[in-house]
């Protein structure tokens, strides 16, 4: 008689990391605890509207207009600032669509806080890059965000971030590795501590990224597998990472 116990593990174990393929991984740096998620350009959307033009604001129905497009979402994240009524306070792409356009404006808040900047999926990858280092039609962009402030750009922190600062907040952001990996950061929210903006500058410098930029502070929000389809606060655009192809 054939024993199947053994077979049958090795498929429960397969099973278990299909599951966590592009859940997120937590470290604890410097005491604060940080949800850490890595994945290729490709898998990478961000998402504002539906196709009858109506923002979708909640992760529940992103991922239900996703998976209407034959896509199976992974995790959901919030995007950049937005203005009341959902409207992003600067550039959105989606799906190489500009839906809305570049905020080159002076004004008060983290969005403002210059050099702000823009994360996008071209043709050549995915970057972040100054919002004033923008040039549409150089490459394809395929989908782009911009918030503010800017976090790091090739390597070198904001000037205005002060390491002593006291404004400990939770965040999270976007970076890209050397190897073109996009790299993405949340503060647990059950953290001991939260960064200041100095310390989660460097946390992307430690995480490899010469590139980084601010995406959001109290509401941000990370969720993978079936909680994505649980009630979420309402946002403006959406991050969503796919699963790859194939």
């Amino acid at each position: 008689m054939i024993n199947c116990r053994p077979l049958l593990f090795v498929v429960m174990l397969l099973g278990m990391a299909c599951s966590l393929v592009g859940a997120p991984e937590e470290r604890t740096i410097d005491g604060v605890t940080y949800q850490i998620l890595r994945v290729s350009a490709d898998q990478v959307k961000i998402i504002w509207k539906n196709d009858q033009g109506e923002a979708l604001r909640t992760f529940p129905a992103v991922a239900r207009y996703l998976k209407k497009q034959g896509l199976e979402v992974q995790t959901l994240i919030n995007a950049g600032i937005f203005e009341p009524g959902g409207i992003p306070s600067g550039l959105l792409i989606q799906d190489g669509k500009t839906l809305c356009p570049v905020n080159p404006r002076e004004g008060r808040g983290n969005f403002f806080l210059q050099p702000n900047g823009i994360f996008m999926i071209s043709s050549k990858g995915a970057s972040v890059i100054r919002t004033d280092e923008y040039s549409p039609g150089t490459v394809k962009i395929r989908c782009a965000v911009q918030s503010g402030p800017l976090l790091l750009r090739k390597g070198k922190l904001h000037p205005r971030f002060n390491r002593g600062s006291t404004s400990r907040l939770h965040r999270n952001g976007v970076g890209v590795a050397e190897n073109g990996e996009v790299v993405f950061a949340i503060s647990d929210i059950d953290s001991p501590k939260f960064p200041n903006l100095y310390e989660f500058a460097q946390l992307f410098r430690i995480l490899g990224c010469d590139d980084a930029l601010f995406l959001d502070g109290d509401l941000s929000t990370m969720r993978s597998g079936e909680a994505i389809r649980q009630p979420s606060n309402a946002f403006g655009a959406v991050i969503a990472v796919v699963e790859p192809d194939g």
